[in-house]
C-alpha cells in the first residue's frame, strides 16, 4: 500500500508539472526506476496513466464543442505506425541502454523548452492539403515511433509539429494532441500488454495522483509562479537526468 501511495504521489507531481511546464512523465519514469521497478516494466506501466489522462482530455475539448478532424485521423494514423516501432524498440533494446537514453531526452527536453515557449504559437489558419498533408504524416510517424519508445515529452514535438507545420491555433492544437496521444498509446499499450508485464494497479493510482495534480496547478498558478516553477521543475529534470545515468 505503501508504494501505491507513493506513486499516487509520483502521479500527483507529474501532473503539477504537466501543466506548469510539461514532460512530467520524465519525472515519473526514473523515480519508478528508482524505487525498484524495472525500466521496461516502468515504460509500460506509465501508459496506464498516460492514456487514461489523454481520454479525458478528448472528452473534455468534446464537451466544449471542438470535435477530431479528418486531418486528425491522418496524422493519428501515421503515428501508430510509428508507434508500433518504438514499441518494439522500448521492449527489445538493453535496459541500461533505455535508462541512459531517458537522460539524454530529459536533457533535450529542457533545452526545447527553454528555447521554445508558448508565446510561439500563433493562431493561424491550417493548411491541410497537398505538400503539407505529406509532410504532417511524414513527421507524425517519426513522432509515433519517439512516443511508442519512451512517451514522456512528447506533447511538445506534437505541439511543434502542429503549431509550426500547420499554424493550428492552441485549442486545435491541443486537442490533437490528445488525441493522437490516445490512439497511439492504446496500441503502444497493447503491444506492452502482450510482451512485457504491466503493473495495472500502479498504472491507474499514477493515473488518480496524475488527474488530481494536473487539477491543482490549473487551479493554484499564476503567470508569475507559473515561469519560476518552470525552471525550477527544469532544474529538477536536470538533477534527475544526471542521477540516472550513474544509477
Amino acid at each position: 500500500m505503501t508504494d501505491y501511495l507513493l506513486l499516487f504521489g509520483v502521479g500527483a507531481i507529474a501532473g503539477f508539472i504537466n501543466v506548469i511546464a510539461g514532460g512530467g512523465s520524465f519525472f515519473v519514469l526514473p523515480l519508478m526506476m528508482f524505487i525498484g521497478i524495472p525500466p521496461a516494466v516502468a515504460n509500460a506501466t506509465n501508459r496506464v496513466a498516460v492514456l487514461l489522462q489523454s481520454i479525458s482530455g478528448v472528452a473534455g475539448f468534446r464537451s466544449k464543442g471542438v470535435k477530431v478532424s479528418k486531418f486528425g485521423w491522418y496524422i493519428a494514423a501515421s503515428a501508430v505506425v510509428g508507434s508500433i516501432i518504438g514499441t518494439q524498440l522500448a521492449i527489445e533494446i538493453n535496459q541500461d541502454l533505455f535508462k541512459k537514453s531517458i537522460s539524454v531526452f530529459m536533457l533535450g527536453l529542457v533545452f526545447l523548452t527553454v528555447l521554445f515557449t508558448k508565446h510561439n504559437y500563433k493562431p493561424e489558419e491550417a493548411l491541410l492539403k497537398g505538400k503539407n498533408l505529406i509532410v504532417s504524416i511524414i513527421v507524425f510517424f517519426f513522432i509515433g515511433i519517439y512516443g511508442g519508445y519512451i512517451q514522456a515529452g512528447v506533447g511538445f514535438l506534437i505541439m511543434a509539429a502542429l503549431t509550426g507545420i500547420n499554424k493550428l491555433d492552441l485549442i486545435r492544437t491541443n486537442n490533437l494532441k490528445m488525441f493522437v496521444n490516445v490512439v497511439y498509446t492504446a496500441v503502444a499499450l497493447i503491444i506492452f500488454a502482450y510482451q512485457i508485464k504491466i503493473e495495472w494497479t500502479a498504472g491507474l493510482w499514477l493515473a488518480a495522483g496524475n488527474m488530481l495534480g494536473a487539477w491543482v496547478s490549473s487551479r493554484w498558478s499564476v503567470n508569475t509562479q507559473s515561469k519560476t516553477l518552470k525552471y525550477i521543475t527544469l532544474s529538477v529534470f536536470v538533477i534527475l537526468a544526471i542521477a540516472l545515468w550513474f544509477y
